[in-house]
Order: C-alpha cells, then sequence, then structure tokens
C-alpha cells in the first residue's frame, strides 16, 4: 500500500507578484528620493521679516582704538546690543546672551557680526572695553565693542536704531540686605537685527524666547542672502 503526499500550492497574490518585479522596485526608488527632492524644491520659506527703519551712515571707535562704523559692517547682517562695563543691573546678563549668541554664530564665519555700544563713553574708553571684551572671551573678528563721542552715540541710538538713552543717575539699590546707591544709565536690553542693507529687521528680548527667535531669523536672513547672490 502505498501513501501519496498531497500538496497544496497556493496561488500568488498581486501584491505578492508585485513585490516581486523588479519594475516596482526601480520605481519605488524612484520615488522614494524624487519626493524629498520635489518638497524641498518646492518648500515655501516663512515670510520676509519686515523692514523697520534704515541705520543711518555712522562711525565709532572700536576696542582697539579704531574707527568702525556702517562701511565695516556692509554686506553683513549684525545683531546691536546696548551696555555699559560698570553697569550694576541687566548688563551682565545681557553679556551672558551674547556670549551665547556668539557661540550660537560661530558656523557662519564672519558673515554675521555682534556689536556692543556703549552708552558710557566718559567711563568705557576702548582701553576698558578692551579689557572687558577680553574678560569675556569676546572674538574680536565678530564681537565688536565700540564708544564714541556721547553725541554721536546719542543721535545714533535714538534716531537710528530707535532706542533711548539717558544720562547716568543715582538709583537705589539692594546688594545682599543692604540699601546701596548705585549709578545707572537708561537704556534699551532689546538686542536690533539689522540686515546686509542696513535695514532693521527686528527688536528682541534676551530671554529664551526672544534669543530663540532672533536665530531663527538670522538664520532666514542668511538662507535669503545666499538665495539671492546665487
Amino acid at each position: 500500500m502505498t501513501t501519496e503526499t498531497v500538496k497544496y500550492v497556493r496561488d500568488e497574490s498581486k501584491f505578492e507578484k508585485l513585490i516581486q518585479s523588479k519594475l516596482f522596485w526601480v520605481i519605488f526608488i524612484v520615488l522614494g528620493f524624487a519626493y524629498p527632492i520635489y518638497r524641498s524644491i518646492n518648500r515655501e520659506l516663512p515670510p520676509e521679516l519686515p523692514k523697520l527703519y534704515s541705520v543711518p551712515e555712522f562711525k565709532l571707535t572700536n576696542s582697539f582704538g579704531k574707527p568702525f562704523g556702517s562701511n565695516d559692517l556692509k554686506g553683513k547682517i549684525y545683531m546691536a546690543s546696548f551696555m555699559f562695563t560698570s553697569c550694576p543691573t541687566t548688563c551682565p546678563g545681557l553679556i551672558e546672551r551674547m556670549k551665547v549668541a556668539q557661540k550660537r554664530l560661530k558656523g557662519l564665519g564672519q558673515k554675521v557680526a555682534l556689536l556692543s555700544i556703549s552708552v558710557d563713553p566718559d567711563y568705557d574708553t576702548p582701553e576698558v572695553l578692551h579689557k572687558y571684551a577680553r574678560r569675556n572671551k569676546a572674538n574680536p573678528y565678530v564681537w565688536k565693542f565700540l564708544t564714541g563721542s556721547r553725541s554721536d552715540l546719542r543721535a545714533l541710538l535714538i534716531d537710528g536704531f530707535k532706542v533711548p538713552m539717558g544720562d547716568k543717575e543715582a538709583v537705589e539699590g539692594v546688594v545682599g540686605d543692604e540699601k546701596v546707591t548705585l549709578l545707572d544709565i537708561v537704556h534699551s536690553e532689546k538686542l536690533v537685527l539689522v540686515d546686509e542693507e542696513g535695514m532693521i529687521r527686528g527688536y528682541y528680548s534676551t530671554d529664551t524666547d526672544g534669543m530663540n527667535k532672533m536665530m531663527i531669523d538670522v538664520g532666514l536672513l542668511v538662507n535669503r542672502q545666499y538665495t539671492v547672490s546665487n
């Protein structure tokens, strides 16, 4: 007596036949690469930043005692901040934020500059600014500390950057548990973003959200600058 083995042969489904086809895999690979390329080519950039004000031409003095101004910034995007080295209140925190910005801009070389403009020219001589810049590890090729005459600074800040600049005044403060009298100067705590054509494109707070927003906007300006030049 013989035993016959019955074999069941299952018909391949259409899907199984499809994935075994070389043509299917060729089409799959082509579409897999083509779609991301299509998306990148047709990607819409965020709306262009508003052009708020035009910064007039200016010439100040840097921490090396050399003239420095708008002609040295042509073609560069820059962030301007306002401070003074003996500031007892907001400036130390602002400088720390500028140090963070310097690190985050490292990959852009000298396409973007940082400016710290003193509102206390009587005390903040180039020599004082030079020591202050070194103490805060400012890269002199990227981060410039500037001073000038009081009249020039007031005209630039108030009429150009549209930020306040007051006179040195005594204010009451607390150090530890003791009340003390401090010398302060009213000035803006905002950072000002200026494009390569000298147009102000935004004002930013120095909290985390403000700094992140500014860095995104710097990236947009750099990308648009690169797109136009190519």
